[in-house]
């Protein structure tokens, strides 16, 4: 099964970090959210990903390229340019990285990828700021036992980050930020039928908006409660946050 993480947004709300660099490659603990999110999902047995790119894409695709000189000791012989790498810290990952264009929505970017899913009968979606303990293999038997096409985890937070309404364990409805809600919201980690992308209209769309509000309306949006931790990385503040968790080595997400 392959996990979708879109990673080209501006992170124009966390721009004391993001001026140089894409928001999934800002640091908690010295290394990039997104390579905390892949272990989350790669510590469950899910260890192919598609990495939706965009602003400031190259930025990725050098961390890969360089993957394991900067995460292992090396060697290197200045007078015939061998290197050595030691160790044995490289994580079996097979990684696409994708351009998905600079300014995009989530949705568009999404549709973009049609061709790398199409033969896939369930796929993994989510953000490149959030991290949970959240159990991904749970969420897959839960979204293969009520056969609708989309499954959300959702999560407790506070009113800024909207709300979602339940009727049992179907959405009723999916309201991305409302000024006035609290309870259940759109916790990031989905489990999709490829069918889904036929609701994306094109590169404009916003996943979060009408996609995700007609999949509720048609039936097909199920819920999947998250109790645990949770948290995204949308202001430095919230970075700071995540770090001091890390450092303290007290991070509820470190499940590998």
């Amino acid at each position: 099964m392959k996990a979708v993480i879109l990673a080209g947004g501006l992170g124009t709300r966390l721009s004391e970090e993001t001026n140089n660099k894409p928001k999934p490659m800002v640091e908690i603990g010295g290394k990039p959210i997104l390579w905390h999110i892949m272990n989350i999902y790669s510590a469950q047995g899910i260890n192919e990903f598609i990495i939706a790119l965009g602003y400031k894409g190259e930025t990725i695709k050098e961390y890969f390229l360089n993957f394991y000189s900067i995460n292992n000791d090396i060697s290197i012989d200045l007078s015939s340019g061998e290197t050595t790498i030691h160790g044995n810290k490289q994580p079996h990952w097979k990684v696409h990285l994708i351009d998905t264009g600079l300014h995009t929505q989530t949705g568009g970017r999404l549709k973009r990828l049609r061709s790398w899913l199409k033969d896939e009968e369930t796929f993994l979606f989510t953000y490149g700021d959030g991290v949970s303990d959240i159990d991904i293999n749970a969420s897959i038997a839960f979204h293969r036992s009520h056969g609708k096409l989309a499954t959300v985890t959702t999560v407790k937070s506070p009113a800024r980050f909207g709300r979602i309404g339940f009727e049992g364990e179907k959405i009723r409805e999916f309201y991305e930020k409302p000024q006035e809600a609290e309870g259940w919201i759109n916790g990031g980690y989905f489990v999709l039928s490829p069918k889904v992308i036929d609701y994306i209209e094109g590169d404009e769309t916003p996943w979060e908006r009408e996609p995700v509000e007609r999949l509720a309306r048609d039936g097909e949006l199920m819920g999947f409660r998250h109790y645990g931790f949770w948290s995204c990385m949308d202001t430095l503040r919230e970075k700071i946050s995540l770090e001091e968790l890390w450092n303290n080595g007290s991070a509820p997400w470190k499940i590998w």
